[in-house]
Parts: C-alpha cells; sequence; structure tokens
C-alpha cells in the first residue's frame, strides 16, 4: 500500500533534520541542498526516503541515492537545480518511475529528485486543456477527465508516467486523429539550468517548445504539461485472443491494416506471447461510443477468439484492463525497433523477418532461465501510417522526424524475468536478437533507424533515428538552454543529443 504525499512529508521533515546532523559521508550534492531546501530533503533513514526509493515499477530501476530531493513547487525545484550545478554534483529525476532502464530516473550516491509533490491536475475553463503536474500517472489523468467525458493522448497503460510519456512523443490510442502525444501539448512549464522558469509554446520559446516533442529531458526538467482534451464518454475496445493455429492469419491480419489504414478512429496493438502455448493478441480500439465490430478490424475479429474483452467502456476503465497486465517489482527490458514499407508485402515481409528471428533465439534464453523465472515474453508491434504523421504534422510537427509517404512498423521485444541472478543472461541475448533482427530487416530492405524511445533499451542510440537535421537542432537547442550541459553531465539518465 502507497503511504500517501501528506503524510510522509509530515513524518520526513523530522527524519530529515535527523540525518543532516547523524549522516557521515554526504554526497555533495545533498550537501549543497541542506541549507536552502532542507525541509524537502530525505536520507535514508526517513519514511519519505524509504518510500521514494523503492516507488519505481521495476526492480531494474532500484539504486541507491544519497539523499532524495521532493521540491513543493516548481520555484523550489529551480533553486535546487542551481544549486547542484554550482556545485557540481550529479542527480535524478523521476517522474511518473516507469522507464525501466538502471540509471534512466535514479542513481547511486546521488541526489534523487522526485516530482511526487507537483500534482497540477486541472480544466481550463472552456475545458479545452487539460494541465498535469509530472507527478501523475495516467490512470489519474483518465479517471479525472472521465467525471467530464473526457480523455486525452495519453499511455495506453494506466500506470505510465505522464513525463516520461509526453518527452518521449507518446504512441496513444489516438494516435491516427492526433499524431503523438506531444503534438496535443500547447505548453510545457519548464525549469532551465539556470534556474529560470518559462513558458515553452508556439509563441514563447518555440524552439524549445519543438524540442520538448520527443527531445526527453535534454533541456530542462517540466514542471507543467498544458494539453488538448478530446470528447470521450465511451470507446469500443479490448483484447482480442487467438490461439497459435491462427498466428499466419494474424499476422496478415496486421499487415492488412497497416498497409492501409482507412479509418483513423482505429489504433491496434497485435502481440505474439510464447508460452507453454503461444498465443497471439491484439487490442483494438476503436474511437466511438455506438459501433462495434467496425469493418476495418474484420481481418482480426473473423479469426476465431479464445477469449475477447471487446466492448463498450470508458477510456479510464480500459486503461485500467490494459494496466492490469503491468507487473510490479520485476526485472524488465524493452527494445525498440523499426521497419517500414509501402505496401502489404513489404509490411507483411518486415512483420514475418522479425517474428521469425526472434522466435528462432527464444530457445536460446529458455536454456539459461527456468521457465518458472519468465514473467513475461511478448513481442509487439505499432503501425504508424500518413494519417498518423500527417496530424503531427497539423499540430506543428515534432522531432521524431517520420516521413508521411512511409507506413513505419515499430516492434517492441519484452522479457521481464524474476531474480537479479538473470540479468547479464537476458541482456546479453536480447542484445544478440536484436542484432539478429537488425540484420535481417537491413538485408531485406526494411529496416529504419527510428527507435522509440519509449520502448527502448539503455544500449539503442534515439536521436540518430530522427534524422541528422533534427538531431543537429536538438543539439543546437539543448546548447543554446543548457550552455554549461548541466542536463548533459550532471543528470546523467535518460538519452542524450
Amino acid at each position: 500500500m502507497r503511504i500517501t504525499s501528506a503524510v510522509l512529508s509530515l513524518v520526513g521533515v523530522v527524519a530529515a533534520s535527523e540525518a543532516t546532523t547523524t549522516s557521515p559521508n554526504v554526497p555533495t550534492g545533498c550537501k549543497a541542498l541542506q541549507a536552502p531546501l532542507g525541509d524537502s530533503l530525505f536520507f535514508a533513514n526517513s519514511t519519505v526516503y524509504e518510500y521514494e526509493a523503492a516507488n519505481f515499477w521495476s526492480n531494474t530501476e532500484l539504486m541507491a541515492p544519497g539523499c532524495v530531493f521532493r521540491p513543493q513547487s516548481s520555484a523550489q525545484l529551480a533553486d535546487g537545480i542551481v544549486a547542484l550545478a554550482n556545485a557540481d554534483a550529479q542527480f535524478a529525476v523521476r517522474g511518473g518511475g516507469h522507464m525501466g532502464i538502471r540509471g534512466s530516473n535514479n542513481i547511486n550516491d546521488g541526489v534523487l529528485i522526485v516530482m511526487s509533490n507537483l500534482t497540477t491536475l486541472d480544466l481550463s475553463e472552456d475545458q479545452s486543456i487539460v494541465s498535469i503536474g509530472p507527478s501523475h500517472r495516467w490512470s489519474d489523468v483518465y479517471e479525472y477527465l472521465q467525471k467530464f467525458e473526457l480523455t486525452a493522448a495519453g499511455g495506453r497503460l494506466g500506470p505510465v508516467g505522464v513525463p516520461g510519456l509526453l518527452l518521449a512523443g507518446g504512441i496513444n490510442f489516438y494516435g491516427n486523429q492526433v499524431g503523438f502525444s506531444c503534438d496535443t501539448v500547447v505548453n510545457y512549464e519548464v525549469v532551465l539550468a539556470d534556474g529560470s522558469i518559462v513558458e515553452a509554446n508556439k509563441t514563447s520559446y518555440p524552439d524549445l517548445f519543438w524540442a520538448l516533442k520527443g527531445g526527453s529531458s535534454n533541456f530542462g526538467t517540466v514542471t507543467r504539461f498544458d494539453l488538448e482534451t478530446i470528447k470521450s464518454p465511451k470507446v469500443w475496445a479490448g483484447t482480442h485472443t487467438v490461439s497459435a493455429k491462427y498466428i499466419d492469419e494474424f499476422l496478415a491480419a496486421a499487415a492488412t491494416y497497416a498497409s492501409d489504414i482507412y479509418d483513423p478512429k482505429t489504433h491496434i496493438v497485435p502481440a505474439l506471447v510464447p508460452g507453454e502455448t503461444t498465443l497471439a493478441s491484439v487490442i483494438l480500439f476503436y474511437d466511438s461510443d455506438t459501433i462495434s465490430y467496425p469493418d476495418i478490424f474484420k481481418p482480426f475479429t473473423d479469426i476465431p477468439a479464445i477469449s475477447s474483452t471487446l466492448d463498450f467502456k470508458t477510456v479510464a476503465e480500459f486503461a485500467a484492463e490494459t494496466g492490469a497486465m503491468v507487473v510490479d517489482g520485476i526485472n524488465d527490458i524493452f527494445v525498440a525497433g523499426t521497419v517500414k514499407g509501402t505496401s502489404y508485402k513489404e509490411l507483411l515481409s518486415g512483420i514475418s523477418i522479425i517474428n521469425q528471428t526472434f522466435f528462432n533465439e527464444l530457445p536460446k534464453l529458455y536454456a539459461q532461465i527456468p521457465t518458472a523465472n519468465i514473467s513475461t515474453i511478448q513481442l509487439d508491434w505499432q503501425p504508424i501510417g500518413a494519417n498518423w504523421i500527417k496530424a503531427s504534422e497539423a499540430h506543428g510537427g515534432n522531432a521524431l522526424g517520420l516521413d508521411s509517404s512511409q507506413v513505419y512498423l515499430c516492434y517492441a521485444e519484452v522479457v521481464e524475468w524474476i531474480g537479479s541472478v538473470y540479468d547479464d543472461i537476458v541482456a546479453s541475448w536480447i542484445e544478440e536478437t536484436t542484432y539478429k533482427i537488425n540484420n535481417a530487416t537491413q538485408e531485406a530492405g526494411l529496416y529504419d533507424t527510428f527507435n522509440y524511445m519509449g520502448d527502448a533499451a539503455g544500449f539503442q542510440s534515439i536521436f540518430p533515428g530522427y534524422g541528422a537535421e533534427n538531431h543537429q537542432k536538438l543539439i543546437d537547442i539543448a546548447e543554446k538552454y543548457d550552455p554549461r550541459g548541466v542536463f548533459q553531465i550532471l543528470m546523467p539518465g535518460g538519452f542524450k543529443v
């Protein structure tokens, strides 16, 4: 059970003051924050520290920070960033805590900045804009908005954090209508490296506004996201799962959809889940509270299901349903990749190559890890076509650099396991498997350099896949707003431009 922030604040202030006098070898960054910000600083003998240092989705993320800084406001965070920069001290920033890459949002010995008390969640007077603090996960947002029959283009799993998804670009249920989640952001409140707090939008700091749409944490720390709302009483959505004997038809259905996404109200996530018997399961989403089983989904829904949850439901309910697949306290790795094409034949070939290569390598993993210690293995695809990319462009574009003349099939390899003793085995296997997939798709002329940040592994590169021009533009903007390289050097976690 989670302890509330209010209780933690009362308990933690006392523990923090005790720690400042009793803790030997206080790290440099923690010392730098003690005098100006001691009431929001917590050490290892405090309840707040114990809670916040463990408040991550995956065991992969757990580390041992020297102290936890939990700012109460943007201004206090700004003071902390300046103090850390002046002390040349390392730090990490954690929002929702869902990026399962060791060191991406946590740190050993340095300062862990947590956004738990930046809890803004408000609607504009006309209900067209929702303002969200970086403490929230998408389940919080959906439940809040549902009271007004509204939603937002956010995470497809309720437990996913708001800031990580939005700063990575953001694949969402409404992509074919609005583009990436970041495309629906109209304003960011950002703390810069020099301690200034700015509002970045189309007219104020427009270059920073563009860079934050997929450029991650390289430019500052976002303390509020203002994004467009979407009218949504209910949607028709669920998972449609079929048996292994239909895998060929299932993969063909995925290629059929990807090659002609003629209905922008749709979204799909087809996946293969190996186990004692391999299952093929697709998330189907249709933005309507009256229409079920649209024709565009027939290649999937005509395959006999062994289970189905398709029904009318709110986005909040559906994100809770998909969020039930998220298992806390495991070890995990996600790896991203992309193939592209313009025809059914090319897209089916890309899907088949990825699938065959991945499954050919699985026996090597099973030979090294007991089945009981493997929580999840999954291979899934995300088609991104012309509707999606043109919707992004209509919102002003983003840093990701995708071309509307192509259909991109982004895919994710997922392994979740129990027991850190197997960490190196999984890491070695997944890198080797990814290398083989990339070689095979390159040989077929289908490989693309784009790796979606939200599904990427720590060993992968991100920004070169945005294209040379966009990558250089991101570098220039980072240097403009952070000439000392605070967010490049002192904050070592995350993908750097």
